[in-house]
């Protein structure tokens, strides 16, 4: 039988981030500003190590290249998933992302980023932008180049449990006061169309204006996900999303929940509680993956976690 990957998170530092990783999570974060924990993740920019078992000491993204079998020999050339909690002290630029095709041609043949955000914790009246005003692409270039962005940019209101899909296009932004789980493709690409006029250690931080331009979709379409509870004797079972790239779940478990993850293989986030599974103790803000074929997981206790498989 194989084993359960516990992997060790890597964090990155943000002139936006916080210190609620700390405090929410008890991680050993590099400073008060640490604005990303890079939970699940093969990328070059932040390659996971794993934490336990025969493959303790080893990134990820080897375990990728020589077992794939644990993995269900997942036909691509990378990890096809990373997993992120964000603490956004202050805001986000206001960006986009693009989708395979465009970061294929324009970013050395990089993945496009399809993401989804679950918001964990957020401040009382806070929000989020997600689309713009602009009715098309023309007016949406006017905007933008005439940094009309109070009429352009497109706020809504959140609350903690809320969930939104960003699909390549989708111009958004997470603000300060806000702590999300993100599930995304494996990339690292960001446009930024607009940063506050920030600087960062005395300079402006690069924007990204042409490929904003290139990439952002007139008019805005509302991404509107079909969130299905299914409630069970031990178990609530969210469905969040299931696209091109990835589906998403969420489980609060309460008691004793058997259940076998079919897919290649699952990524999993301990958001609250504590428990066991198939006896390993289990707390907030651990991460792990389930292998393929590993068989029943038995979890224990009161926890939430949310999983999500290619």
């Amino acid at each position: 039988m194989s084993e359960l990957l516990f992997l060790k998170p890597v964090f990155k530092q943000m002139i936006w981030g916080g210190n609620r990783m700390r405090s929410e999570y008890g991680y050993d974060i590099p400073g008060d500003d640490t604005g990303e924990c890079w939970a699940i993740s093969a990328h070059p920019n932040g390659d996971c190590v794993i934490e336990n078992g025969i493959f303790a000491g080893k990134k990820l993204s080897e375990l990728w290249t020589e077992q794939r079998q644990l993995f269900g020999n997942y036909d691509s050339d990378r990890y096809p998933l990373l997993i992120k909690i964000i603490d956004a002290k202050a805001d986000l630029s206001i960006q986009v992302h693009p989708d395979d095709e465009y970061a294929k041609v324009h970013e050395n043949g990089s993945l496009g980023k399809t993401e989804c955000w679950y918001i964990l914790d957020c401040d009382e009246n806070a929000t989020i932008v997600i689309g713009h005003n602009a009715k098309n692409h023309e007016e949406m270039e006017e905007m933008i180049r005439g940094k009309r962005w109070k009429e352009f940019i497109r706020e809504i209101p959140i609350k903690k449990g809320d969930f939104f899909q960003i699909n390549p296009g989708c111009l958004h932004a997470i603000k300060g006061g806000t702590l999300i789980l993100e599930t995304q493709q494996n990339s690292d690409i960001t446009y930024r169309v607009y940063d506050y006029d920030r600087l960062s250690n005395g300079k402006p931080r690069e924007l990204h204006v042409q490929q904003s331009i290139d990439t952002i979709k007139a008019p805005f379409e509302a991404n509107n996900t079909d969130i299905q509870v299914t409630e069970m004797e031990e178990v609530t079972k969210t469905h969040f999303v299931t696209c091109p790239y990835y589906s998403v779940d969420k489980y609060d478990i309460h008691g004793t929940w058997n259940n076998e993850f079919k897919g290649y293989f699952t990524n999993v986030s301990v958001l609250e509680g504590e428990g066991s599974v198939n006896g390993i103790p289990l707390k907030k803000g651990q991460h792990f993956i389930i292998p393929n074929q590993y068989g029943v997981c038995e979890f224990k206790g009161d926890l939430s976690i949310i999983c999500s498989e290619p």
